[in-house]
């Protein structure tokens, strides 16, 4: 490997060979491990439920027989924020980490139960976890070419001059977020939220045809998407109200913590604001810019009040 992961050693395997796993993470002993292998296909689980079955639900019990096995402290798990709570009430949206599960295709079913596996992992070997409900998530190196990831294939497509395919009115809503908010969650998991499913998003609803016409008319393109059938097992209206991790209630309302890119630049500003229920809140600012007048900008940009 190349780059900031250079220090990482890349190992192809499948979590399905038992073994495999075993020998795998008993190698390395890690303390914490991060499962993010699956199947993730809705239409594949449909079509073939019992490969999802074998992947999603039997792999991570191998991930999960390493991790004790190995002496691992916790296992961060990457679930569903859409899938694992099926077709919502619209009067429940945004949906919380407490809201019911009816998950409606195979995929959210073997998500769903995965997580009663670390569930079960933690009463019995008290190996930790946190799950994470990730929304719909993008960003750079997102395959285009896949069955998954609507931003990557969209973009690929209106770069490459090719038509997309909306399936159904397009009306069906997402909640998108970018790759960058997902890594920070994984890293905070690995130390905080134990025995809690946390959803990981933004709290904003976008329909699929709204993503596609600001995409197009950011690329240049003028042509209306295509329309194709419904696809069997797809939701059509998925937003979490998200906790981003860190931040993660013990007892009280979650703390806030909100990311900010300058509109003229790649400075960046978090906020995060903790404190008990009943005390002032401790506000604190994390800025990833040096130059005083970037710092300003952003200030400006996310509306705080502030003397100079």
């Amino acid at each position: 490997l190349t780059g900031p992961g250079a220090a990482a050693d890349l190992v192809e395997a499948d979590i399905r060979d038992s073994r495999e796993m075993r020998d795998l993470i008993d190698r390395v002993r890690p303390q914490v491990v991060f499962h993010l292998a699956a199947q993730i296909d809705v239409r594949v689980s449909v079509s073939d439920p019992a490969l999802d079955a074998r992947i999603n639900v039997l792999g991570t019990i191998n991930v999960l027989e390493g991790a004790r096995r190995a002496g691992a402290r916790k296992v961060v798990f990457a679930s569903s924020g859409g899938t694992i709570y099926g077709d919502v009430d619209p009067d429940d949206l945004p949906v919380a980490e407490g809201h019911s599960q009816h998950p409606v295709a195979p995929y959210g079913i073997t998500k769903k139960v995965a997580t009663d596996y670390l569930y079960a992992y933690r009463e019995l070997y008290q190996l930790e976890y946190t799950s994470l409900a990730l929304a719909n998530v993008y960003g750079p190196r997102q395959d285009p070419h896949g069955e998954a990831g609507v931003v990557a294939i969209f973009a690929g497509r209106l770069l490459s001059g090719e038509p997309c395919t909306i399936f159904g009115d397009g009306a069906q809503t997402r909640d998108y977020v970018f790759v960058d908010d997902v890594v920070d969650a994984f890293v905070r998991a690995s130390e905080r939220g134990s025995g809690l499913l946390c959803n990981i998003g933004t709290g904003v609803e976008s329909s699929v045809l709204d993503l596609y016409t600001a995409m197009a008319a950011n690329a240049g393109v003028d042509t209306p998407a295509q329309h194709a059938p419904a696809r069997v097992g797809e939701l059509q209206r998925s937003l979490r109200l998200y906790r981003l991790l860190g931040l993660v209630p013990i007892v009280h309302e979650p703390p806030r913590y909100a990311r900010f890119v300058c509109p003229d630049g790649d400075a960046t500003l978090s906020i995060e604001v903790t404190g008990e229920a009943a005390l002032p809140p401790r506000v604190q600012l994390y800025f990833e810019c040096e130059a005083l007048d970037e710092r300003v900008a952003l200030l400006r940009a996310v509306g705080l009040q502030f003397d100079q």
